[in-house]
């Protein structure tokens, strides 16, 4: 696989970086790695942190998130509700015109053509709370 996978960390809340950070290594576990990508990683110290020290300790410790990271982005790879999920969601890809869209041959315009033809889609959710809560339990579960 030709894929190019960057990942670009910075110090941020935990929720964001799991839930963030999560689903740009899933990403790259599931292309095989970072390709010819690569990691951007920085940190930044913090009113109450302003020793060199400090920048040292950010540093080993984002990189040991990064690394709990890639074992919980392969524990959800290969959870099957969470492949289930995403199937569910991006079914639509799987045939008629999400299909030919997907492979290429229907663009934006033709897209938008279709949709004006085709009224108000329904309105099907995107489990977004139930992937969460499973992200969370692979969070808890995947390091120990």
């Amino acid at each position: 696989m030709n894929t190019v996978v960057g990942i670009d960390l910075g110090t941020q809340t935990l929720k964001a970086v799991f839930f963030d950070v999560d689903r740009r290594e899933v990403a790259a576990v599931e292309a095989g790695g970072l390709g010819s990508g690569g990691l951007n990683f920085d940190a930044r110290v913090r009113r109450e942190s302003t020793d060199l020290e400090d920048m040292f300790i950010a540093h080993i410790g984002g990189m040991d998130a990064f690394a709990r990271g890639l074992l919980i982005a392969d524990s959800v790879r290969q959870d099957p509700k969470m492949r289930t999920l995403l199937q569910e969601r991006y079914n639509s890809f799987d045939s008629g015109d999400g299909k030919r869209f997907e492979h290429g041959e229907l663009g934006l315009a033709a897209l938008r053509d279709i949709a004006a033809g085709a009224g108000e889609p329904a309105r099907i959710s995107g489990k977004q709370e139930l992937v969460e809560n499973l992200i969370n339990d692979h969070i808890v579960t995947a390091c120990r």
